[in-house]
């Protein structure tokens, strides 16, 4: 779509490029921001320009920059290419799952980020359901110079909206190798074959024996269930039926999405059991 009230175009290369003036919004891939109209938006900051690494691993875990393609952590994760993606990282089989809960094409997944997916903060946001499946924390720039980090799960605050201020700038999520450890699994359903996920669960057992599992998709924000260790299929039914936040819109009623949510938690927990 061409944006016609946008007169101007400036690529970032440090971090004092990013504040912006009146009218300004920083752009990546762009996937959703050219898609409608911006009538507020009179001029775009191009982030790729800053050569943001895509992928850093390190003892802490996996940092992934916020313009990395969403088909480029595909990769990586699948370990296609020179990518090698460390062995025990066992949580990584659940990238391609989030992947493909994208109401969006693989040539999409070119351009998509997954800042970009993150920031938009919609409650089916496939990047959203893994940031927040793996403890995932976002590393935001603040325009005075300074950073903060707050949990994905507590970063989107409804469809659509999130706790970016005024001139704030998603830098990075970091996923904390302990989560990249678990044994993980994601399931995801649509009222339509290819439309767009009317709830996603996941679910996964760290080390420790402790579980975890979230709703997205199905609930406005990411629903983070904590366990002491896997839970009993009606500890699990039970946390997921008295979540609160599922709605309804014209893709699923507030009552479907909290069913199809129990059968897909207990679908996970007894896979996770089975696997144990």
């Amino acid at each position: 779509m061409d944006i016609t009230t946008v007169t101007s175009y400036r690529t970032a290369r440090t971090r004092d490029d990013l504040l912006l003036a009146p009218g300004e919004a920083v752009i990546a891939g762009g996937t959703w921001l050219m898609s409608e109209p911006q009538p507020g938006t009179t001029g775009f900051v191009d982030l790729t320009t800053l050569g943001w690494a895509d992928i850093e691993v390190s003892p802490a875990g996996l940092r992934i920059g916020a313009t990395c393609t969403i088909a480029r952590l595909l990769a990586w994760a699948e370990g296609r290419g020179d990518a090698t993606p460390p062995a025990e990282w066992t949580a990584l089989s659940i990238v391609p799952d989030a992947a493909n809960a994208l109401l969006a094409s693989f040539k999409i997944w070119n351009t998509a980020t997954v800042g970009g997916n993150i920031c938009r903060s919609f409650a089916a946001g496939a990047m959203v359901s893994l940031a927040a499946a793996l403890d995932g924390v976002a590393e935001i720039w603040m325009p005075d110079g300074d950073s903060r980090w707050q949990s994905v799960a507590e970063f989107v605050t409804g469809n659509g909206t999130n706790t970016l201020a005024p001139g704030e700038v998603l830098r990075a999520v970091h996923l904390p190798a302990a989560a990249l450890r678990s044994r993980a699994r994601l399931r995801k359903i649509a009222l339509a074959e290819l439309g767009r996920s009317g709830a996603v669960v996941t679910g996964r057992v760290d080390e420790d024996g402790a579980a975890v599992f979230v709703l997205t998709a199905a609930t406005l924000t990411p629903t983070v269930m904590r366990f002491t260790e896997l839970p009993t299929n009606t500890e699990v039914a039970d946390a997921v039926t008295t979540a609160s936040g599922y709605y309804t819109d014209p893709l699923g009623s507030a009552d479907w999405r909290r069913g199809v949510s129990a059968v897909l938690a207990e679908q996970i927990r007894a896979e996770l059991e089975a696997a144990a």
